[in-house]
């Protein structure tokens, strides 16, 4: 293995470090409140970040999504690139990536996703997608939404043919709820495998001509599998950006609040807690890392993913814990800057799923020997 950034990786994570750390300013975040920033967003398409990510990978995506961690940037950065970018690269048809790609790469397309699958979209005998996806993150920025069905099948959804209902979750994420009545959509990779039919220009399946029975369940279950292993990936790796901007608040902040004239640093209980949330953000990044890193390189990585999601998740919010802590009294300030990374934190370890879940998950999957080397 061989983290070491390539020089594209490293011209990119430079570039995006200083857009957020020029735009994603306290005050901007502040203004925008729950909201996206629209001009930061701008910004970063037009300096060519988010197409980018087709050409320096999955780790390079990793790398990018720390510096939007380390400033709380609220931007779709990480679900367009995930759910868009990456998942129609890697299974759209060759017209879907044709047609989808550029706008994505450009920002006039934004794709968030309804995954993991819940169980509660199903294609209707009838035609369309049925359901409700409670919670669907940046779902207010998206134009598409990548909605997964209780089958496992990934469908491409126009949020303007769907309705869409604001709800707030812990973090500022443009959230939304999802409402699929009949809803047109289409199959991420096409008709390819005799799953449906197309209907020329529109790119509409006709849920009518459904033969489940010719559905390739095993190709269906890796597809989806990778997009979660991807988004896994990915937002662990936001996890560790949030966490590496939190520890460098607290660092900080200790190093010049004074306590009987002596900094708070000086203080052995806050060196070991401060020690702590840097091993754990470490463990974050090197598991995001890899996991990165073996998808780029075309090995299994499933595993992976589940031990960075396990860290994101159980790391993660011990060490946003600790920055706001090592506040004092201002880390419990809503309008404090830490505690953006709080809010952050606890976020995406409910959103990646509470550790015991995720370790459940890995631990089946090596009982039943489906971990790969």
């Amino acid at each position: 293995m061989d983290f070491t950034p390539t020089e594209d990786q490293a011209a990119a994570r430079d570039l995006a470090a200083r857009i957020f750390g020029d735009l994603s300013t306290h005050d901007r975040l502040s203004a925008a409140g729950t909201g996206s920033d629209a001009a930061l967003w701008k910004a970063l398409c037009s300096a060519g970040l988010v197409a980018a990510v087709t050409d320096v990978g999955l780790l390079g995506l990793v790398l990018l999504l720390e510096e939007q961690g380390r400033t709380t940037a609220q931007v779709p950065f990480a679900a367009s690139c995930v759910y868009g970018l990456l998942a129609v690269a890697a299974h759209g048809s060759p017209e879907q990536r044709e047609r989808l790609l550029p706008g994505i790469g450009d920002g006039s397309v934004v794709v968030s996703g309804a995954l993991p699958a819940q169980g509660g979209v199903r294609a209707g005998a009838r035609g369309g997608l049925s359901g409700t996806a409670p919670a669907v993150p940046w779902l207010r920025d998206a134009t598409h939404v990548l909605v997964a069905d209780d089958r496992r099948l990934l469908w491409l959804v126009r949020t303007a043919d769907a309705r869409c209902e604001p709800v707030e979750l812990t973090a500022p994420w443009s959230a939304g709820r999802l409402t699929l009545d009949g809803t047109p959509a289409e199959r991420l990779g096409g008709d390819h495998d005799g799953a449906g039919h197309e209907r020329a220009g529109h790119e509409r399946v006709d849920h009518d001509r459904i033969d489940h029975d010719l559905i390739d369940n095993d190709r269906i279950d890796q597809v989806y599998a990778d997009v979660v292993a991807t988004a896994r990936t990915a937002f662990a790796g936001l996890q560790a950006g949030v966490c590496a901007g939190s520890l460098a608040r607290a660092v900080a902040h200790t190093n010049t609040r004074e306590q009987f004239g002596r900094p708070l640093a000086a203080k052995q209980a806050v060196q070991l807690r401060a020690a702590d949330a840097y091993m754990d953000t470490e463990a974050i990044r090197l598991t995001a890392y890899e996991a990165a890193w073996r998808r780029d390189e075309g090995l299994p990585y499933a595993a992976q993913a589940l031990t960075a999601a396990w860290w994101a998740s159980e790391a993660g919010q011990r060490v946003v814990h600790t920055g706001q802590h090592l506040h004092g009294g201002a880390g419990a300030d809503l309008e404090h800057p830490v505690h953006r990374h709080f809010l952050w934190g606890r976020q995406l370890d409910a959103y990646l799923g509470c550790g015991s879940e995720v370790l459940q998950e890995l631990g089946e999957l090596i009982a039943y020997g489906e971990v790969e080397k």
